[in-house]
């Protein structure tokens, strides 16, 4: 799989690969070699870029973190806790081919009402979008960038 290089700065993943078998990459937070698909070549970089260049501690994230909406089970790719294990950012990771559109948006949203977090990112790895959600007016505020773990507990 030829993977694109993404708006991200360059980490060094472990990929494996076995003949027939799809290809696989270490996460670092699950700890485990998992599926190598273009969602998750995004998500394994927003996550090595906020542990290393944001310094959000590893052990406080959550992949794939089940939810209920609207009496439905979903997936958020990514939580993110603070030191009380309060929900305080969600991520939704796309593939690079993904447009970043109102939907997504919606769908990030309709997350937060059950997760009622003060900060979202919507990305596909070419577009990074970084909100904070502002309940009182019930919008997003958009930021020019994802801010340091200590500048958002």
């Amino acid at each position: 799989m030829l993977l694109p290089k993404l708006n991200f700065p360059e980490y060094e993943f472990k990929v494996t690969s076995s003949e027939g078998q799809s290809s696989k990459i270490f996460d670092i937070v699950r700890r485990k070699d998992v599926q190598l698909t273009p969602e998750e070549w995004v998500r394994q970089h927003l996550i090595h870029y906020l542990i290393t260049e944001k310094k959000f501690p590893a052990s406080l994230m959550a992949i794939e973190a089940k939810l209920k909406v609207n009496e439905l089970m979903k997936r958020t790719d990514l939580v993110v806790y603070n030191n009380l294990l309060q929900p305080l950012l969600i991520a939704e990771c796309k593939s690079p081919k993904v447009q970043i559109t109102q939907k997504a948006f919606d769908q990030a949203a309709r997350y937060n009402l059950t997760l009622d977090v003060k900060y979202f990112i919507l990305t596909n790895g070419l577009q990074i979008y970084s909100c904070k959600l502002n309940h009182a007016e019930k919008k997003y505020d958009f930021l020019r960038e994802i801010g340091d773990y200590s500048s958002i507990i």
